[in-house]
C-alpha cells in the first residue's frame, strides 16, 4: 500500500512537471466554448454523495447545455447521472436519500423524472401542460410538489368573417390587456397563471392545489407530516398593479384549503418550515417604496403568528436560508463587500460566517451567484468560486470550515492558460470620504515598469455588485493588454441598505464620482497614463459610460452596451415598464418630466467628444434598441465619431451565447484598438 502511495506521489510530480513545461496561452475567444462550471449542487440527506449540474457550450449549436453528474462527497466515483444528451435540471433528494427527482427538458417539453439510486434507473413521472418549477419532495417521500404555468385564452375583441379556402390571409392580430406582457429573452408571455400541482412519487395526475386568476411561485416547503405546503403567490384583488408585493399562503393538501399567512405591503417569499415544524422561515422587507431595500430573513410559526426579523443585526441582504436539521438555526448567504458568503445564524441572530467564496456560475461578468445546499449532519456542499475559474464544487462545514474542493471542470484548459491576476483596492470618494471598492485586473505576464492602457468597466444593476469572481470578458480584456479596473461605487450592493440606497431620486449621480475617484487612483499608483484610458459597460454600466462621456473628454474611446439614454422614453417602452415610477423617480414620467429628463444621459450628449461605439441586443426588450439609437442618431447629427453595433437574436443579455459575448468582446477592443 506504502508503494502505490509513492508512486501515485511520483505520478502526480511527473504529470505536473509535464503541465508546467508546456508553454501555456492567454486566455482566447475559442477558450469561451471550452469553459464549464457546476451549479446547483445537492448534498444527500446523509452527506455521502452530491448531484449537481454541470454546464457547458455546444460550439456547432452555441449554446449552454447542462447534464446531472453525481459525485461522492470526497470527491471520489464521479460520474453522468442518466446516459440522456438532453437538458437536466432542479435535482431534489427524496427525504431517505433513496430516489432524487428532477426535471429534464428536450424538444418535445420538460418533464419530471424520478432516479432510483439503487437499481440506478429512471422513471418519467410527469406530461405537463408547460414546464415543472420549483419540485419540491414531502418529508414522507410519498408526493413531490412543483409549480407550472397553466394556460389561458387571450382576450377577442372582434370576430372576424371567415376567410376563402385556401386564402393566405395575414396572421391573426396578438392581443393582450395584461400588465406584464412580456419579458426580456423570453418574449411575449403567453397568458395563463403559475399554480402550485402535488404529483404522486410513483407517478400518476398531477393534481392542482391552487386556484383562480393569481400566479403562485418560488419555493415550495412542507409540514413535517406531509399534510400541508406552503408558497409565497400575491392573491390580492389588485395584484397586478400592487406588483412589488407577495405574501406567504399554505394550504392543506387533502381539501385544498388556503390560509393566507402575511398581509404587509412588500415582498415576502422563500417560505422554509423548520424540521420541528414550529417555525416558518422566510425572506422579505416591509415596503419603503425606495430604490434598494434589504431582504431580510424573518421567522413567525405556521400560523402566521409571532412574526419577527431574525437578521436584522446584519446589514445586508439575504440571499437564501436553509434549516439546520436540528431547527436550532439556519444556514444563509449572503454577498458582503463583493464576497458571497455562507453563514449559521442561530434563532437569536447571531452570525457566523463559514466561507466567503460562493459562486462562480455567471461566466459573462463578475457579479455574485451559486448555490448551496445542506445535509443532515450539516456538511455543505456549495459552488466554489475564484478568480481564476468559474465554479467547482466543494463540501465544508461550520465546525473547520476548511472547505474540500471535490471538482475540476475545468483543470484541462485553464491549467493550460495564463490568466490576469486581480487585487483588490479601496480608494476614497471625493464627494464624501466614504470607502469605495474595486478590482484591478493585470494583462497575463504583467510588467510593472510599463504603462499600460487602462479599461474602466462599468456594472449593470445599478444595485447590483462585482466582484473578486472569474469574468470572461474581464480576463479576455485583460489578454488583450489591458488594465481592467471594474468598482462598486454607491448604489452597488453587499455594503448595506444606505450605501445602496444613495441614488433614491439621484441616478445617475455621485455614483459618477465615485468611478472617477477610481480612475484617478489608478493614475496615482502610476500603471496607466492620463492619454491611455478607455470605458465601457453594459446596461446600467452603458448609463454610466454614456453619463461619463456626457460629463470628461478624459477618454480616448468609449463603448456604451446596451443603454438607458431617455427615462422617459426607457420607462414606457421596456418589459419592466411599470417598476420605475416613485422607487426610481418620484411620479410617472408625465407628472415628473424635468425631473426624468434631468437624469437621462441623452441630455448630456451635446458635450460628448468622445469617439463611441454604441452596442445593443436587437431583441432587447429591457433597454430597447430605440434608447442605443438615440445616443447613436444623436452623435451622428454632431459628427461625433461613432458606430452602431446591432446584434441579431439577442436579448438584454447579450453574452447569454457565446459567440455574443465574443461579438461584443471583439467589437470592443477592436473599437478601442482604433484610438490607440
Amino acid at each position: 500500500m506504502k508503494l502505490i502511495k509513492q508512486l501515485s506521489i511520483l505520478l502526480f510530480l511527473f504529470t505536473f512537471s509535464i503541465a508546467e513545461a508546456q508553454e501555456k496561452s492567454n486566455f482566447d475567444y475559442l477558450d469561451v466554448f471550452q469553459l464549464e462550471y457546476t451549479g446547483d449542487p445537492q448534498i444527500s440527506p446523509d452527506g455521502s454523495t452530491i448531484v449537481y449540474r454541470r454546464t457547458g457550450f455546444d460550439i456547432m449549436k452555441d449554446r449552454s447545455k447542462g447534464n446531472l453528474w453525481m459525485i461522492s462527497s470526497d470527491g471520489k466515483n464521479h460520474y453522468k447521472l442518466t446516459n440522456q444528451d438532453v437538458n437536466e435540471s432542479q435535482a431534489r433528494w427524496s427525504p431517505s436519500g433513496d430516489r432524487i427527482a428532477f426535471v429534464s427538458s428536450s424538444g418535445e417539453g420538460s418533464e419530471i423524472y424520478v432516479y432510483w439510486k439503487a437499481s440506478n434507473t429512471i422513471s418519467k413521472l410527469t406530461q405537463l401542460e408547460n414546464g415543472p418549477s420549483s419540485i419540491s419532495w414531502s418529508p414522507d417521500g410519498t408526493q413531490i410538489a412543483f409549480t407550472m404555468k397553466v394556460n389561458a385564452k387571450a382576450p377577442v375583441i372582434a370576430t372576424m368573417p371567415a376567410k376563402p379556402k385556401g386564402a393566405k390571409w395575414a396572421k391573426s392580430p396578438r392581443i393582450t390587456d395584461r400588465l406584464k406582457h412580456e419579458a426580456d429573452g423570453v418574449g411575449y408571455l403567453k397568458p395563463g397563471f403559475n399554480h402550485v400541482f402535488v404529483i404522486s412519487s410513483e407517478g400518476g395526475t398531477p393534481r392542482q392545489i391552487t386556484t383562480g386568476n393569481f400566479n403562485h411561485g418560488g419555493n415550495i416547503s412542507w409540514s413535517p407530516d406531509s399534510k400541508q405546503i406552503f408558497y409565497a403567490g400575491n392573491r390580492n384583488e389588485n395584484w397586478e398593479y400592487d406588483f412589488r408585493n407577495s405574501e406567504l399562503y399554505s394550504s392543506t393538501i387533502l381539501t385544498n384549503e388556503i390560509s393566507i399567512l402575511t398581509t404587509r405591503s412588500g415582498p415576502d417569499y422563500a417560505p422554509k418550515v423548520s424540521p420541528n415544524g414550529k417555525h416558518v422561515a422566510y425572506i422579505g422587507y416591509e415596503d419603503k417604496v425606495q430604490t434598494y431595500q434589504l431582504s431580510q430573513l424573518q421567522l413567525m410559526n405556521t400560523k402566521g403568528e409571532n412574526k419577527r426579523v431574525l437578521s436584522n443585526k446584519l446589514d445586508r441582504s439575504i440571499d437564501n436560508a436553509i434549516w439546520a436539521s436540528d431547527s436550532k438555526g439556519l444556514y444563509i448567504s449572503y454577498d458582503d463587500f463583493g464576497k458571497t458568503k455562507i453563514a449559521f445564524i442561530d434563532l437569536d441572530g447571531t452570525i457566523t460566517d463559514i466561507v466567503e467564496n460562493l459562486g462562480g456560475t455567471t461566466l459573462g461578468r463578475p457579479y455574485a451567484s451559486g448555490s448551496f445546499s445542506v445535509s443532515k449532519s450539516g456538511s455543505i456542499a456549495y459552488t466554489y468560486s475564484r478568480p481564476d475559474s468559474p465554479a467547482d464544487v466543494a463540501v465544508v462545514n461550520k465546525k473547520n470550515k476548511n472547505a474540500s474542493v471535490i471538482t475540476s471542470v475545468n483543470e484541462d484548459l485553464l491549467n493550460f492558460r495564463t490568466l490576469g491576476k486581480m487585487e483588490e483596492i479601496w480608494y476614497k470618494s471625493s464627494v464624501d470620504g466614504r470607502d469605495i471598492q474595486g478590482w484591478i485586473v493585470y494583462p497575463p505576464n504583467y510588467d510593472s515598469q510599463k504603462k499600460y492602457p487602462l479599461l474602466v468597466e462599468n456594472h449593470g444593476g445599478p444595485i447590483l455588485n462585482y466582484g473578486n469572481r472569474f469574468s470572461t470578458e474581464i480576463q479576455l480584456y485583460a489578454a488583450a493588454g489591458y488594465i481592467v479596473f471594474y468598482p462598486n461605487p454607491r448604489g452597488s450592493t453587499s455594503y448595506g441598505e444606505e450605501f445602496g440606497n444613495l441614488l433614491y431620486n439621484n441616478y445617475p449621480g455621485e455614483d459618477y464620482n465615485d468611478v472617477m475617484d477610481g480612475v484617478d487612483e489608478m493614475l496615482k499608483r502610476g500603471v496607466t497614463s492620463e492619454d491611455k484610458l478607455y470605458v465601457t459597460g453594459g446596461s446600467a454600466g452603458g448609463i454610466m459610460t454614456a453619463w461619463i462621456i456626457g460629463k470628461n473628454n478624459r477618454f480616448k474611446a468609449a463603448v456604451v452596451a446596451k443603454p438607458v439614454m431617455n427615462w422617459i422614453s426607457k420607462t414606457l417602452t421596456a418589459d419592466n415598464y411599470y417598476g420605475y415610477a416613485n422607487s426610481r423617480y418620484p411620479g410617472q414620467p408625465w407628472e415628473n418630466f424635468e425631473n426624468y429628463w434631468k437624469f437621462s444621459p441623452i441630455s448630456l450628449v451635446g458635450n460628448v467628444e468622445t469617439p463611441t461605439m454604441v452596442m445593443v441586443g436587437m431583441n432587447d426588450l429591457r433597454t430597447p434598441p430605440s434608447e442605443a439609437k438615440q445616443l447613436y442618431h444623436a452623435l451622428k447629427l454632431r459628427k461625433i465619431e461613432t458606430v452602431l453595433v446591432e446584434i441579431p437574436e439577442a436579448s438584454h443579455g447579450i453574452a447569454s451565447r457565446p459567440s455574443n459575448l465574443i461579438t461584443k468582446v471583439a467589437h470592443t477592443l477592436a473599437w478601442f484598438e482604433k484610438f490607440k
